[in-house]
């Protein structure tokens, strides 16, 4: 086992992997921006390390800061979180070149997880269902209109090199295409260094859903069953759960498969998560790996008992995956609310700020994965996802009625926050029911501030 793991992250997803390595009586070392100072990760971590200003590219993005506070502190692991450089091929190639692990996929598990053309190819030949597309990149507007055509509008352009819902353009026609597609070509080479493009057909009102894989070095793969993410803005997630109430146990059964036999044709090592979206017709379709810890994992830990990120850790270390999916004793429900700092009534506009009153929410069946604390002051310049609020209970109106009496306890003022609107979601009808699709939040969100959400970038 590991003695020394650097956690090249900020906020609560690093919270959470320190946490992880001192139940595993793991030394951690934190690194931190000069605009974290005050940060809680700081506090429980062994040790910590400065690693640039508050701008991301020269800190949290910077490879080569990241290894000179490895070499530094002596560590000799690194585990990524999520974001940042956690599907970052060169930052795992880096880690080994210094004879560091990378707490993750393989570098070549990230070069095909980041490449959406080659990873659907090797998805197709190993017999899963893939959405409908053009057959690789794209080289100009007049093939992308001519694929667009072949496989019927409407249709998205995705970046090649892009993930996380990042570049995604939706053309509901030949019109909307021709503004599009030139747009989407700088982004994508913008944002990625990559400005391939490719098309594949949008599929209407489908319901998002991911599975859990662990796989260790020996080849052996497990899900751990599925996750809905059909609750989304802006192609990010704002509510996530586990089970799916949309799945029927034979349709469960079908696609965990196929989410290992996706793991297996990559030869896929460590945690990931296999995206498919699934029409009104129970057909499904393989989006996307994405190789690194997600956001929602606490949902899966508490429906499997098991934490995923010490499985991370101890497959990174060589250890052999204990189980198979017929071993897990999936029960209970759970529901994840992301807690945001941004204003719901005013576009979802950012609130920075400090946090002059916090309350958390407690009792039976309520987690809450935050860096917040009373006096903290909110930087400017990260992700406003500031807490995840995840709920358990034996049934799933079990765990709504838990989610809504937490998220009424909940206190983090003056900000502004997405917790009213979380409360809203929790006594929607359909919501109740398990009636909804993608589209589900245009009923909280006016159409004209829809229509330019599309053309909005997302982390996760």
């Amino acid at each position: 086992m590991f003695k020394k793991i650097l956690v090249a992250n900020r906020g609560e997803i690093a919270l959470r992997v320190i946490r992880a390595c001192k139940e595993l009586d793991i030394k951690s070392i934190a690194v931190y921006s000069e605009a974290d100072t005050e940060s809680l990760h700081l506090c429980l971590a062994d040790e910590q390390v400065l690693i640039g200003p508050p701008l991301s590219a020269k800190s949290y993005l910077s490879i080569e800061n990241l290894m000179a506070a490895a070499r530094e502190t002596g560590a000799d692991a690194v585990h990524p979180g999520y974001g940042y450089l956690a599907e970052n091929e060169e930052f795992a190639r880096a880690c080994q070149d210094q004879g560091l692990v990378f707490i993750g996929p393989t570098a070549e598990n990230l070069r095909l997880a980041g490449d959406k053309i080659a990873g659907k190819k090797i998805m197709e030949e190993a017999g899963v269902p893939v959405i409908p597309s053009g057959p690789g990149a794209i080289a100009n507007l007049d093939e992308a209109k001519n694929i667009s055509v072949k496989i019927g509008y409407p249709v998205m352009i995705k970046a090649s090199g892009g993930g996380g819902g990042r570049g995604i353009r939706i053309c509901k026609d030949e019109k909307t295409l021709e503004e599009e597609f030139p747009i989407a070509k700088m982004e994508a080479g913008a944002a990625f260094g990559n400005d391939e493009l490719y098309i594949e057909k949008f599929i209407v009102e489908p319901r998002h859903i991911e599975f859990q894989v662990l796989a260790d070095t020996f080849g052996n793969i497990c899900h751990l069953g599925e996750r809905e993410c059909s609750i989304q803005r802006r192609f990010q997630k704002l509510i996530e759960e586990a089970p799916s109430p949309r799945l029927t146990p034979e349709l469960r059964r079908v696609m965990g498969e196929a989410a290992m036999t996706v793991a297996r044709a990559v030869n896929y090592v460590n945690a990931g998560t296999v995206e498919f979206l699934v029409d009104k017709n129970d057909n499904f379709y393989f989006m996307e790996v994405n190789a690194r810890i997600q956001v929602e994992h606490p949902v899966t830990e508490l429906t499997t008992g098991i934490d995923l990120v010490k499985e991370q850790i101890k497959i990174a270390a060589g250890e052999r995956l204990a189980y198979t999916i017929e071993d897990l004793d999936l029960r209970g429900w759970a529901i994840e609310c992301r807690i945001n700092a941004e204003d719901p009534e005013k576009g979802f506009m950012p609130s920075p700020g400090t946090v002059e009153k916090y309350n958390p929410p407690g009792g039976y069946g309520v987690r809450l994965d935050t860096h917040l604390y009373q006096g903290y002051e909110l930087p400017i310049y990260y992700d406003s996802l500031i807490a995840k609020l995840i709920t358990f209970d034996s049934t799933r109106e079990g765990a709504i009625r838990v989610m809504k009496r937490a998220l009424e306890e909940f206190r983090i003022e003056p900000l502004k926050t997405t917790i009213p609107f979380c409360r809203v979601i929790m006594e929607d009808a359909d919501f109740q029911r398990g009636e909804f699709t993608t589209d589900f939040i245009k009923k909280f969100i006016p159409d004209s501030e829809d229509e330019d959400d599309e053309d909005e970038d997302d982390e996760d």
